[in-house]
């Protein structure tokens, strides 16, 4: 397909993520079981309004050095900067803390590295790490995070451009990514133009139901009845 415009990237950031993920739902049902964010995170700032950016994916670690030397390690982040940099933007950052039971030791995030990615033309964050600076973070950057913490320790990248699991979301280096306070998931980009129609469609189902659970007369046989008429639409 064509590369999504930026009226195609505002049109699915007028819906929020939990919609998005019922849309796709009647797109392919095959995405009702994966693709999505599914264990607990911590939304940094939930009133945003969703955000949508292709994947810029990394991994580090924070527990313990690197064992690089420093000039080893200030290449591999250079290279890091790069690779934010490049693609299509604008991104979403996912990144996963490789330290299994210890990610998060260290915070990779906080006031720099938030201003920094902004900068990349980055609008938020999805890892499993730990961030911190929050009363210095960049503005309008959003993050859904594993922890917040009160050091660095020995945060560095690892590599980046590979698959990461994140949340157990499992998303490769340019998935399209939306994302709000309910969690993230991957956009096929063969379904992008049709999520609209798609959550219109949801969302003209759901609002027959909500009409009868609202009215005043509702019962169990009138929900029952507005089920089964709607299931005979196709």
């Amino acid at each position: 397909m064509n590369v999504l415009t930026q009226n195609d990237l505002a049109t699915l950031a007028a819906y929020d993520t939990p919609t998005i993920c019922n849309a796709l739902e009647r797109l392919d049902p095959s995405t009702q079981a994966r693709g999505y964010t599914c264990t607990p995170f911590i939304c940094g700032f939930p009133s945003l309004k969703p955000i949508v950016g292709y994947a810029r994916t990394a991994t580090i670690r924070s527990a313990r050095p690197s064992g690089l030397s420093a000039a080893a390690q200030r290449q591999l982040q250079n290279d890091y900067y790069r690779h934010i940099d490049g693609g299509r933007k604008p991104s979403i950052v996912v990144i996963e803390d490789l330290d299994g039971g210890d990610a998060g030791r260290g915070a990779f995030w906080g006031e720099v590295q938030s201003a920094i990615h902004v900068g990349l033309g980055a609008l938020g964050l999805i890892t499993n790490g730990s961030v911190r600076d929050l009363d210095q973070w960049a503005p309008g950057f959003q993050f859904l995070a594993g922890h917040v913490a009160a050091s660095h320790a020995y945060a560095k990248p690892v590599a980046f451009g590979t698959k990461v699991s994140v949340f157990g979301m499992t998303v490769r280096d340019g998935d399209l990514i939306h994302a709000d306070r309910h969690g993230a998931v991957i956009v096929p980009l063969a379904h992008a133009r049709s999520i609209a129609r798609a959550a219109q469609d949801v969302a003209s189902r759901e609002a027959r139901i909500l009409a009868v659970a609202r009215a005043p007369d509702c019962t169990a046989e009138r929900l029952i009845a507005v089920f089964a008429e709607l299931d005979q639409i196709h």
